[in-house]
């Protein structure tokens, strides 16, 4: 057991996984997070700040629902505001998650099986933070099935040349796959702790949850086509959905929105705040749960140089977003473009340049990105700067329109701000739920990094 301990309290390396590891080490180190009894209090912490956020978030709705959308800050032109902000900006959080789980194991990169578990719980959690803003959006969320094609009397069916209905395809279709990919990945691991807790109710929960899984030549070789099936299924939908999404705005003629290079723009803008998010939450657990030796600093190194390359695609967009305009001689996108910078949303401009083209260069040294708690810092800045991206692009546009005597600036109020803080609160909720109860990171896929698990990959080819 000393041995054990020893080699769970390694420091971090540079490579996957740090030297010394057995099967029963990692076993041990990830399963004792969810089986044992003593609960950190950064946990407490945790949960309790989503657990009140949460409460904020079912008042704020309440109210919405009882007095109407204007208690919010959106008046004529500006009616899309911090909903639909809100709702771009956990939509592009949660596609680091899809990302790192089907593309890069599509791309057989080993380095992602320690932080794929909690990715695609991210992605869950971001999906469905992301749905709370469309439906409270609507007016009358309880029509919300008008949204579907399903049999009517009238005969009346959604306009489905409209990317709005576009998008509850796409968001659901992609939260469902997602769903699968995380759920069987997770099989092997729920027997796992089936086999290893000492708590009967536990034991039942799990074994249920598990469904009957074994470990079979059988089960490994079912599990490990139906992975391969989703990841395909999985791959395009990182790059559609935020497509689809970006199709709200570029489909309109609105100046400032109407540009054909949205769609790679918003997926560009997706990675690269889904991945800062995983260097958020990724940062904060491996310290608290001593898990440098599974989540090394060569997982924080090509996650940040992953975040790095996406931020430099958004830079580039933001380049030629302005370079379009001027040279497409438009003078309302012009008009738009120089709105932006010089307007009553100027700080806010000027402060998202800032935080995903300036700020994140410094992800170029090494060293930075070899300081756990600077990878931190970066991240957050870059989930700020990426949150109001989406605000000045929508607002902004909006904010101006083509009739001058209707311009105005939008204000948000104090429920605009709890919604938002609301569902972050939604997000930690379920996301401490999950690193409570759940293993967050892949026992199995974790111990095939292992020397000896490759030899008899070997002996067994």
């Amino acid at each position: 057991m000393a041995d054990e301990q020893e080699v769970i309290d390694k420091p971090a390396s540079r490579e996957i996984i740090a030297p010394g590891y057995t099967f029963g080490t990692i076993t041990d180190q990830i399963a004792t997070v969810v089986l044992t009894k003593r609960t950190p209090a950064f946990w407490f912490g945790g949960f309790a700040v989503g657990l009140g956020l949460l409460f904020a978030f079912l008042l704020a709705v309440a109210v919405l629902f009882a007095r109407g959308i204007g208690i919010w800050g959106e008046r004529t032109p500006v009616m899309w505001a911090f909903d639909i902000t809100n709702f771009v900006w956990w939509i592009g959080i949660g596609h680091a998650g899809t990302l790192i789980s089907a593309i890069l194991l599509l791309l057989n990169q080993r380095w992602r099986n320690s932080i794929n578990r909690f990715a695609e719980a991210m992605t869950l959690f971001a999906v469905a933070s992301a749905a709370m803003f469309p439906l409270i959006h609507l007016g009358r969320p309880w029509l919300f099935y008008w949204l579907f094609p399903y049999p009517n009397t009238m005969g009346v069916q959604p306009n489905f040349r409209s990317p709005l209905v576009w998008d509850v395809f796409a968001v659901s279709t992609y939260a469902t796959v997602s769903l699968l990919f995380w759920y069987v990945g997770l099989l092997p691991d729920l027997s796992t702790l089936r086999d290893r807790t000492h708590s009967r109710v536990a034991r039942f929960i799990y074994g249920i949850m598990a469904m009957g899984w074994r470990g079979s030549a059988r089960h490994w070789s079912v599990y490990e086509t139906a992975s391969l099936l989703l990841a395909g299924i999985a791959t395009p939908l990182v790059l559609s959905v935020h497509t689809v999404v970006s199709f709200d705005f570029t489909i309109a003629i609105v100046p400032g929105w109407h540009s054909t290079f949205f769609p790679p723009y918003f997926v560009a803008g997706a990675i690269y705040s889904g991945f800062a998010m995983v260097l958020a939450l990724a940062i904060p657990l491996r310290a608290v749960y001593g898990l440098q030796g599974l989540i090394t600093d060569k997982h924080l190194d090509n996650s940040a140089k992953v975040m790095l390359a996406t931020g430099l695609i958004v830079g580039y967009a933001y380049i030629m977003e302005a370079f379009s305009a001027w040279y497409g001689g438009n003078v309302y996108e012009q008009a738009v473009m120089w709105n932006r910078m010089t307007g009553p949303y100027r700080y806010h401009y000027w402060s998202l340049v800032f935080c995903n083209i300036v700020a994140p260069n410094v992800l170029w040294f090494r060293r930075v990105r070899a300081k756990p708690v600077l990878l931190f810092l970066s991240s957050m800045v870059v989930l700020i700067g990426m949150w109001l991206e989406r605000f000045v692009i929508i607002v902004s546009s909006l904010a101006q329109d083509n009739l001058p005597s209707s311009w105005r600036v939008f204000v948000p109020t104090r429920w605009d701000w709890w919604t938002y803080f609301g569902t972050i609160g939604l997000f930690l909720f379920l996301f401490f739920l999950f690193i409570r109860l759940l293993p967050m990171i892949s026992i199995f896929e974790v111990r095939t990094l292992l020397p000896q698990a490759k030899v008899e990959e070997g002996v067994q080819g």
